[in-house]
């Protein structure tokens, strides 16, 4: 027992002692879940997520330590043709009276009326934390509402950031709920039909549930060393479902194989644990190897989602390897209950007895990789680089106010705002810090940057009477907002924003002793998040690609297959990212998948995409590479090796897919174009890389080098492993292709 590797020595414990290794596994999850809880989370500050010079300009704002309230507004605008200034005087003095009885309402401003005319705009500053304005702006809103039923010939609307932070909070709040109550029964049911029985449906679902909350705690935790931001959660959740599934999903199909064929439960949960078990652990270190790469960004947000991920990873394949072959071994043939009739027969294991029905489907679409290697890789390799070539044309931006669902009345009032009132769009923050006694210089200087900006067509006049500057009380920082009347995304922003760093803002500061400013903003922060992610993704891919190649050639003693392994998976990746291009960079889909192209993919989405992408891909290499190489040890020819990986892996891997295409595709359903890029960017490269990648790729490429596949230097040949009493034999239809 001692030389057996150590999968199969916890597998036969867990197996042998059903009760404590399920005991100690409810232990360990409740003591993740509640310590976590009682540690409480430490969450990321500016600090932390500076990038860049907007991020520079965002700390020298928050060293001035401005009270800054909260502000709505109360816009007036004519139902249709010339506004009635009468009229819209009255409700304005209507709407002031009633918003100071308001409770939360410190102050209530001057009417201040468009340009044109065509606008009546009343500021309202509210009293209390800025951070929870969005929830207590709903009486201010209420109060609103009386007043637009009070002058019905007006349109009078409520606008400014609390309530449109509550209106998108309620949509997407939805969103996410719906996902969430959605993933679960999509997850079953698609299980279900790959197992054709319920418990065994639900052991997946039980094992990755249980994961996900422990490695919630365990985030929790870790928050104290690395600080965690909104959506490390999140992540945690769609990462933890898809590879506790997976990971139970080839334990479980593996271990009814091997009782299907005549062993004891015991002895088909150790050859599950020898092989299949083996094949997580292998994965599993694999995507934190690509999940870690994330550290290397240098950002608050990939290194908490890399915590998170990393985490859940890791506990997923724990309990794989202990409390699953627990509940294996004690379920024994009861987790093929109660069956679905019809499923069942469609998905129950193959016995391997004389006379027993082949399958039909995967063979078929082999046999082609085997019969024409050349052709077959020629061809799919040429379709994917075709696909992927779109991505040399790839943008990024991040998503603006013009990239939110304009399904609420908010944001249908602030597009109304903007184009009344242009200033009160897209903004520049030029922040400036300079020692106390410079104060009077520097508002000079920034009076005189204002008016340069105000003949400049990039930016839009100020409102009211002049520029304003916010100064410090300790006169040491100061602050001007610099607006353009384009959005924050289009070209003309970006133009407005390198002329502020590159020529207004350095004329009107050089020469100011002790002087340190910054240009921040949206425009600001999209475009400095865009360069930083262009100059980390090559540190982070070299970094994924290297030690992959490591651990892949380590676990297979092959080099070859560690090449193959990372040229397949940047095939995977390269597909999706020219997918994603050719989907959002463009307008032909915006009405089949419900949203408004912003001509580029979402900043921080690609490096993420890749590192999910890569650690998810590896599961389906590692298992179906396995399953290859068995063959092998076994005596097979390396043809019949490769019928036997691909066709006995073929349904478990299909299954996974199928259930992490279902998952992600409910993310593309969500209302925000950095979820649907997402969504769509992950479901699209794993149901490539579960069909083109692994059943054409993958076996004309392994059939076309033959025994080249398995070459390595001397130090990494092992001897070969003591072949299992029960060897396999390749699918008798591709024995006779060749």
């Amino acid at each position: 027992m001692g030389r057996r590797p150590m999968t199969v020595r916890l597998a036969r414990w867990s197996a042998e002692h059903p009760w404590r290794a399920i005991a100690l596994w409810v232990v360990f999850v409740a003591v993740c879940f509640v310590g976590g809880n009682a540690a409480g989370l430490n969450e990321a500050t500016d600090r932390d997520m500076a990038i860049g010079e907007a991020g520079r300009a965002q700390l020298i704002v928050d060293g001035g330590q401005f009270a800054d309230p909260a502000v709505e507004n109360v816009l007036i605008t004519p139902r249709a043709g010339v506004l009635d200034q009468t009229a819209a005087k009255a409700a304005a003095d209507d709407a002031a009276a009633r918003l100071r009885q308001v409770t939360g309402v410190a102050s209530v401003g001057t009417p201040m009326p468009s340009r044109d005319g065509g606008a009546l705009l009343v500021p309202i500053t509210m009293s209390g934390d800025p951070g929870t304005a969005s929830d207590r702006v709903q009486p201010l809103r209420d109060a609103t509402a009386k007043v637009q039923q009070a002058h019905p010939q007006l349109r009078i609307e409520q606008v400014g950031g609390p309530s449109i932070n509550k209106a998108l909070d309620d949509t997407l709040g939805s969103d996410f709920k719906r996902a969430e109550l959605l993933s679960l029964p999509v997850t079953l049911a698609i299980l279900i039909i790959a197992f054709g029985a319920l418990i065994a449906a639900g052991v997946p679902v039980l094992l990755a549930l249980s994961s996900v909350a422990a490695a919630m705690g365990l985030s929790t935790l870790a928050s104290h060393l690395v600080p965690a931001t909104d959506t490390t959660s999140s992540v945690i959740l769609l990462i933890g479902m898809a590879v506790g599934v997976d990971y139970s999903l080839f334990y479980v199909r593996r271990e009814r194989e091997e009782r299907a064929k005549g062993r004891s439960a015991l002895d088909a949960v150790e050859i599950a644990a020898e092989t299949s078990g083996h094949a997580v652990v292998v994965s599993g270190f694999a995507v934190i190897i690509s999940m870690a790469g994330l550290l290397l960004a240098n950002d608050a947000v990939f290194s908490s989602l890399a915590v998170g991920s990393i985490l859940v990873v890791a506990v997923a394949v724990t309990g794989s390897l202990t409390v699953l072959p627990a509940l294996l071994a004690k379920l024994g043939r009861w987790v093929d209950r109660p069956r679905v009739p019809l499923l069942w027969r469609l998905t129950a294991p193959r016995t391997g007895r004389p006379g027993e029905r082949a399958p039909r489907l995967w063979p078929a679409v082999l046999r082609p990789a085997l019969r024409a290697p050349v052709a077959t890789l020629v061809v799919s390799v040429g379709l994917l680089l075709a696909l992927a070539a779109p991505a040399l044309g790839m943008q990024l931006k991040f998503p603006g106010m013009e990239d939110l669902p304009r399904t609420t009345p908010a944001m249908q009032a602030y597009d109304r705002l903007t184009a009344a009132f242009p200033s009160t769009g897209t903004s520049h923050t030029v922040a400036v810090r300079a020692p106390a006694e410079q104060a009077d210089r520097v508002r000079a200087a920034l009076t005189d940057l204002a008016g340069r900006a105000a003949g400049d067509p990039l930016f839009a006049p100020a409102e009211g009477d002049g520029p304003e500057i916010e100064v410090s009380a300790d006169r040491r920082v100061s602050v001007l907002e610099v607006a353009t009347p384009y959005a924050s995304r289009t070209d003309e922003a970006a133009r407005s924003l390198h002329e502020l760093r590159d020529d207004l803002a350095p004329a009107a500061l050089r020469g100011i002793p002790g002087v340190e400013y910054a240009i921040g903003g949206g425009v600001a922060d999209s475009e400095d998040y865009a360069a930083h992610i262009k100059d980390k993704l090559p540190l982070v891919m070299g970094f994924v690609l290297a030690l992959t190649f490591l651990v892949m050639a380590w676990t297979f003693r092959s080099v070859v297959v560690a090449l193959t392994a990372i040229a397949l998976n940047l095939l995977s990746a390269g597909a999706a990212y020219g997918l994603l291009v050719l989907v959002f960079q463009g307008n032909w889909a915006e009405g089949v998948l419900g949203f408004t192209s912003m001509g580029a993919i979402v900043s921080w989405l690609p490096l993420f995409l890749f590192v999910v992408l890569f650690g998810l891909s590896m599961d389906y290499h590692v298992f179906v590479v396995s399953r290859i190489r068995e063959g092998i040890r076994n005596g097979m020819t390396n043809r019949d090796a490769v019928a036997y990986g691909i066709t006995s892996s073929a349904g478990v891997v299909t299954s996974a897919a199928i259930v992490m295409v279902g998952v992600f595709a409910i993310f593309a359903s969500l209302s925000t174009i950095d979820m649907k890029q997402l969504g769509i960017g992950l479901a699209a490269a794993i149901l490539l890389d579960a069909t083109i990648i692994r059943a054409v790729v993958l076996p004309s490429l392994m059939t076309l080098l033959g025994d080249a596949n398995w070459w390595a230097p001397r130090f990494l040949r092992a001897r070969a492993a003591t072949p299992p009493a029960d060897p396999p034999t390749p699918a008798p239809e591709l024995v006779g292709a060749r």
